[in-house]
């Protein structure tokens, strides 16, 4: 069980046999983004990396979704977006820049799943027996076949490795709504391995403050997933960039705001819209709810505007 761990209940580490396998999950943004050749199998990482970040991401992880596929696809044929697998999955959603310059100061920023693994670790967890890790390409719809798979193939293997105990899951921010839809289209499988799910900050009647960020102001977003601020953002990523890469995105955009939910407060999106009239121009302040929002961002996209949006959550 999850409460057995030491830090619970004062267990020592050295009964960490007795434990239930753990998977963690990540959320959007929280896992590592690789580039690899087709061709030899070299791999860069392009997500996420303080230094030369605007470079790499021109170069390699330009995308387009296709709708055909449903996949966010690069524009480079001769390479594909990669998780890295190492340390059984842990290595992706640890430190989400491993380079020596981020490890000698330090910067907590990028620990994402760090100090939760430390402290699993510490509680008696081991790697690839009790403790392992899911990250994702977390530009793809959380529904997709590849991202569905994934997770099937490392609950397994978690089930297997820890002698068939079922897992405990324990899920950040949009990897809950990626778990959720994992048991919903594959509810036998979750049953079957499964144990408990425990859900971190997750959004599960949307987050119109995400989208609206990712369509408008990606900067801010970015900012809001690894939490920097000033010269040190900047250094990360170029606005334009960052919008390119995010409009292509299905994922931003499954977390749009559930109409059908009875909000206490509903979520708004305030856009200054330009008008004419008498040959006049002038602008209102106009109020899109939860419904209305879906047909905004749409038409926004269609012409690849960007709205200068006021957001009421």
């Amino acid at each position: 069980m999850l409460g057995g761990c030491c830090c619970f209940d004062g267990r020592s580490s050295d009964e960490g046999s007795d434990l239930d396998p753990v998977l963690l999950v990540s959320g959007m943004g929280g896992s590592i983004l690789q580039t690899k050749k087709k061709s030899f199998g070299l791999q860069t990482r392009v997500w996420v990396r303080l230094l030369l970040a605007d470079l790499e991401f021109r170069q390699k992880l330009w995308s387009l979704y296709n709708p055909e596929t449903g996949y966010t696809e690069s524009l480079d044929d001769s390479t594909e977006i990669v998780v890295p697998e190492d340390d059984y999955g842990l290595y992706a959603i640890d430190i989400l820049d491993p380079s020596v310059f981020v490890k000698l100061i330090h910067l907590a920023e990028v620990y994402h799943f760090h100090d939760m693994i430390d402290m699993l670790i510490g509680c008696g967890y081991k790697k690839g027996t009790t403790l392992f890790g899911y990250g994702y390409d977390f530009r793809q719809s959380i529904r997709i076949d590849k991202l569905m798979d994934g997770l099937k193939e490392k609950l397994e293997v978690a089930y297997k490795a820890s002698g068939g105990r079922k897992v405990n899951i324990i899920s950040h921010s949009m990897g809950g709504l990626l778990v959720m839809s994992f048991m919903s289209l594959n509810n036998d499988v979750f049953s079957k391995y499964v144990n408990k799910w425990i859900c971190i900050a997750c959004p599960f009647q949307g987050s119109l403050a995400l989208c609206y960020n990712s369509v408008d102001h990606s900067l801010s977003w970015i900012s809001d997933l690894i939490h920097m601020k000033g010269a040190l953002l900047l250094a990360l990523i170029k606005d334009l960039i960052s919008s390119q890469f995010l409009i292509e995105c299905p994922s931003v955009y499954e977390m749009l705001p559930n109409p059908e939910f009875q909000w206490k407060k509903q979520p708004e999106i305030q856009v200054w819209q330009k008008q004419t009239k008498d040959g006049d121009i002038f602008v209102n302040l106009e109020s899109y709810g939860p419904m209305e929002n879906v047909a905004l961002f749409e038409e926004a996209l269609r012409h690849n505007e960007v709205l200068p949006f006021d957001i009421i959550s």
